[in-house]
């Protein structure tokens, strides 16, 4: 019988390829990590440190080196990241070169609760404890619970994307009849916003009358602006 041996090579061949490809993977899970990298989408971490992402990893830069790469859950880690308080979303990664990789979304406040313990609104309309590291700038919210938050969060929405408004208003307050009063930045007046409801014509009847009232040069004429009353503002002079 005629042996055919470029069979037999191109089965010895793939014998090695396999050994090879196994040897270099099993190296490779076992190699120490060289260093682990951290990165803020944005580029921002105010509300939680580097340092602090290092220490939810349980990895810091003096022992990195002395972490196996097999022993590495990667979702397990991005779990405990997800997890924190002030973390929104987290990926994390191994890179070629033996890094462990780690890019964080901070959780973002749009208003800040002063209640009896204060607390954060997000951008998800969820409370947000406040941060060690950084104090945001936005409106202040007082007379509300819990309860109420998914009540005010479309007008706070509403001023976070709104250049204007985030501008101007500094503080809401809830009434005891459920109406909404703002403050604002640099004008004498209150704004009497009513229910949380018709937002957007409510806003740009303030817009309309603020405009007027800059051009005629009669913004500290008033005590009060109410904004509940369709089509039109009702203002209270001094």
């Amino acid at each position: 019988m005629k042996i055919n041996w470029n069979y037999i090579k191109a089965f010895a061949l793939l014998i090695l390829v396999v050994f090879l490809y196994s040897f270099s993977a099993k190296r490779h899970a076992t190699r120490n990590l060289k260093s682990v990298e951290v990165a803020f989408t944005n580029g921002e971490n105010l509300y939680i440190t580097e340092n602090a992402v290092n220490k939810l990893l349980i990895v810091n830069p003096d022992s990195v080196q002395n972490v196996s790469k097999e022993i590495l859950v990667l979702n397990k880690l991005e779990s405990v990241l997800d997890n924190h308080d002030m973390i929104e979303d987290a990926e994390v990664y191994l890179t070629v070169d033996g890094s462990l990789g780690t890019l964080i979304t901070q959780r973002k406040p749009i208003a800040r609760v002063a209640n009896k313990k204060h607390f954060y609104i997000d951008t998800n309309g969820k409370k947000m404890p406040l941060s060690a590291n950084y104090s945001a700038r936005v409106p202040w919210v007082s007379n509300i619970s819990e309860k109420e938050i998914a009540e005010i969060f479309p007008l706070l929405k509403k001023i976070e994307k709104d250049e204007f408004l985030t501008k101007h208003i500094t503080a809401i307050d809830r009434l005891e009849n459920g109406d909404y009063k703002l403050q604002l930045r640099t004008l004498d007046f209150e704004v009497l916003f009513g229910k949380i409801s018709a937002i957007e014509r409510k806003v740009d009847n303030f817009k309309a009358f603020y405009k007027k009232a800059y051009i005629d040069k009669k913004l500290d004429a008033y005590t009060s602006v109410n904004l509940q009353f369709e089509n039109q503002v009702v203002c209270t002079k001094k």
